[in-house]
């Protein structure tokens, strides 16, 4: 090919590959913006509820003293007790409950599938562990009923139909596959060097496990515990089936108690007027169980910056 036809040829070439830049720029210009909105939206919807719960809340404390809100032990809307304690009480009882069922269920599950369990069994369990996450809340709830309630009964012939126990059962299942899927991608992901070097130095695959890798991945297994203790406080239509309509300072698991959302669930049926003090405490209540939500998620950032473990 001459010269001629190499110039002439050039500036054709310079013009396509510039429409084909500035079509790349401005589809990457639209990604930009569109994905701006979708932050943009779930900002203003999080502010939105923000303040919502907020403009609500003061209204209800403009009528109802802050310090009888925090403070009271009697919670009757309808008897204008309204001191949260109660709900405080039977949240606690059931997450607490929830807990102690699904730490260390869920941990040495998590331990199994890292360490020990050959990649079939691994590839089985876990498949399954996301169908019983999908399980529907209220579905749980009716289980805990017909299944949980009945054995609870023979084993404590006082306990209520509806308790915490049973609430508490059922509620640290559901919150298992979170504390196995999260644990067990968490330990998977310990430098396999580390686990060499134990064997280096003629440690058991039990020590190994419960000295080198558990504490080396304690910063994500503290991360999936808090995450499904925020779950299990949240938790709606379970509890409000399964442990009871009964809002009382108890310790007593065997007892029926009511939490923060069940009293929600209760009172969004729509027999309160609007404006009215009853109906305020949905906003009330909703933002004491947002404020004890962030508080926990605060304390979780402070304990994972403490255990946070760091590779090279």
């Amino acid at each position: 090919m001459s010269t001629t036809n190499i110039a002439s040829d050039n500036p054709r070439r310079s013009l396509v590959v510039d429409a084909a830049r500035l079509r790349r720029y401005r589809i990457e210009g639209m990604v930009r913006y569109v994905l701006m909105v979708c932050a943009g939206v779930s900002v203003l919807t999080t502010v939105g509820i923000v303040v919502l719960l907020l403009f609500e809340s003061l209204q209800f404390f403009g009528t109802v003293s802050i310090v009888e809100f925090v403070t009271g032990t009697q919670w009757a809307p309808q008897n204008q007790q309204y001191g949260i304690l109660p709900l405080l009480c039977g949240t606690l009882l059931v997450t607490a409950g929830a807990a102690l069922v699904a730490i260390p269920l869920g941990l040495g599950t998590a331990i199994y599938l890292s360490e020990y369990a050959t990649p079939w069994i691994r590839e089985t369990v876990k498949p399954a562990l996301e169908i019983l996450a999908g399980v529907p809340s209220v579905v749980f709830g009716y289980l805990a009923l017909i299944v949980i309630s009945p054995i609870i009964r023979d084993w404590v012939p006082n306990a209520d139909p509806a308790n915490a126990a049973c609430a508490a059962i059922v509620v640290g299942f559901m919150i298992l596959p979170t504390v196995i899927s999260l644990s067990e991608d968490v330990l998977r992901s310990v430098p396999r060097s580390l686990r060499e070097a134990g064997y280096a130095l003629g440690a058991t695959k039990f020590d190994v496990t419960v000295k080198v890798i558990v504490p080396a991945a304690m910063s994500g297994i503290v991360a999936s515990f808090l995450l499904a203790i925020s779950r299990a406080i949240g938790e709606t239509m379970a509890v409000t089936l399964a442990a009871g309509g009964t809002p009382r300072i108890t310790a007593n698991p065997f007892e029926s108690i009511q939490t923060m959302t069940a009293y929600i669930v209760e009172k969004t049926g729509g027999e309160n007027a609007h404006g009215t003090p009853e109906y305020r405490t949905i906003f009330a209540v909703g933002l004491t169980l947002f404020v004890s939500t962030m508080l926990l998620n605060l304390a979780a950032q402070a304990i994972l910056s403490r255990v946070r473990e760091k590779y090279e």
